[in-house]
């Protein structure tokens, strides 16, 4: 049974990992700083650590140092993301983003233990000019669901498509599974032992997507106290996964063109180029071909990543795997709130099969999940589902039908009558945001801006651009 320590001062954080990775079958040890941990514990006794990067006293990257031959998982959370990177220099194995979900931490674990085993089990014993084989656990059918034959042309794709350096443009509706299609390209490449750095093009201000991309000198601009490392280069011999492309501001979609070109890099306020070895990903909802005609994306830029396509089809194609799916989610989500044996009734069954989904598969968990914690029984029934329950008898806030609001909604009130919540959301955001910042969007709708974000993601409606005037 491998041995994980956890370091982590937060005591909410540090218990859930404790509890999830002990419900894994995990053997866990944990500590509130670097010192406790050698205290009470001998961190290179352990399989595997994982740290919070900030810690009280040493910082937990100081674990790489105290216990060499052990990996280093570094928790982080975005605002100390450039710190994660340059910690992967200093020789963490992998670094996870906070917030993180349980399924996230489990298959970084998974991951990093299967390569270590790996590692330990004859690696010294294979020739140089061994065939890379890839790790069963790594094949796309082992990390994604997917029965119905649309999937697994999917599945064939990418195992045709991962042991070869190809750049792969990877397509598909919010909520479909990209970044999972991203890890299996990764985890049955070559290059499974080097780091995957993951970038979520659109949650990054357009101010900082060229420093956090490319690094930068200190002194380059106001704020920038120290030098530090950019994405790519942290991915330096392994793979680079650019979700939602799309959203790329002009002048960092010319500088990813000449790394793709060219194979380097130039920090922002530095004169000095340098090579990197990146695999390319990149995953959009967008149409980006269609951009190219309107000037939002640079045509050779296109052609560069549009070299290999793969797209994920929505769960409205997928019929097949629907119940399939459910069961899934539904046995994972009971193991972990205590309720197992959780079955759906038939009544479910094709309630779940009648949806439309237009938010796919994370929909489909969410409404999993919701209906687990809400079941006082055994059956889960269409009410528990509450998928019915979106449209109908929703309760409109005043604010969205207020003043110049109230011709619109009442015109698409005239033609149905069963519009859900979220169908209201995506027609008031697409009449209204030409008119209105994203701050007043939000105010009308009654939530954050980071919420309103959030929702666009889901409903792959995407923000408004600057005219730049």
């Amino acid at each position: 049974m491998p041995r994980i320590l956890i370091v982590e001062d937060e005591e909410i954080i540090r218990s859930a990992v404790r509890k999830l990775l002990t419900h894994a079958g995990y053997e866990v040890a944990d500590a509130g700083s670097v010192e406790e941990a050698e205290d009470n514990h001998e961190p290179a006794r352990f399989d595997l650590i994982i740290s919070d990067l900030r810690l009280p006293g040493a910082p937990g990257t100081e674990l790489i140092r105290r216990a060499p031959d052990t990996p280093v998982l570094i928790m982080t959370s975005y605002a100390s993301l450039r710190s994660a990177v340059d910690s992967m220099k200093m020789g963490a194995v992998e670094y996870i983003a906070k917030p993180f979900d349980h399924d996230e931490m489990l298959e970084a674990v998974a991951g990093i233990l299967a390569r270590q085993a790996r590692s330990a089990g004859g690696a010294d014993e294979k020739p140089d000019h061994a065939p890379f084989e890839s790790h069963p656990d790594s094949d796309p059918a082992a990390i994604m669901f997917g029965h119905c034959e649309a999937m697994q042309k999917v599945f064939t794709l990418i195992r045709k498509v991962a042991p070869t350096e190809t750049t792969v443009l990877i397509q598909g509706e919010s909520g479909t599974g990209k970044e999972l299609a991203a890890r299996a390209l990764h985890l049955m490449s070559p290059r499974t032992s080097n780091p995957l750095i993951s970038v979520n093009c659109a949650a990054i201000p357009e101010s900082l997507i060229e420093s956090e991309l490319f690094g930068h000198e200190k002194g380059s601009f106001t704020g920038a106290v120290s030098a530090r490392t950019g994405l790519i280069e942290a991915a330096d011999g392994g793979s680079l996964f650019l979700d939602e492309i799309g959203e790329l501001p002009a002048e960092a979609q010319a500088r990813l063109l000449r790394v793709l070109q060219e194979g380097e890099i130039r920090k922002v306020g530095s004169t000095q180029s340098r090579q990197v070895d990146v695999r390319m990903i990149a995953a959009t909802h967008r149409n980006l071909k269609a951009m190219t005609r309107t000037g939002e994306f640079r045509e050779d830029l296109f052609y560069r990543l549009n070299v290999m396509q793969v797209r994920i089809p929505p769960l409205r194609e997928r019929q097949a795997d629907i119940l399939g799916l459910a069961q899934r989610f539904l046995k994972r989500q009971g193991e972990k709130m205590g309720k197992p044996g959780l079955k759906l009734t038939p009544e479910a069954m094709r309630a779940l099969e009648r949806h439309r989904w237009p938010g796919n598969v994370r929909e489909l968990e969410n409404a999993i999940e919701r209906a687990t914690i809400l079941c006082d029984n055994d059956l889960i029934t269409p009410s528990l589902l509450d998928l019915d329950g979106e449209g109908g008898d929703v309760n409109i806030p005043e604010s969205l039908v207020e003043g110049n609001n109230e011709q619109t909604l009442s015109r698409e009130a005239e033609s149905t009558s069963d519009l859900s919540l979220e169908d209201y959301f995506q027609h008031f955001v697409l009449e209204n945001q030409d008119r209105m910042s994203e701050t007043e969007l939000a105010q009308k709708l009654g939530i954050s801006r980071k919420s309103l974000w959030e929702r666009r993601q889901r409903l792959g409606i995407p923000r408004k651009k600057s005219s730049g005037n």
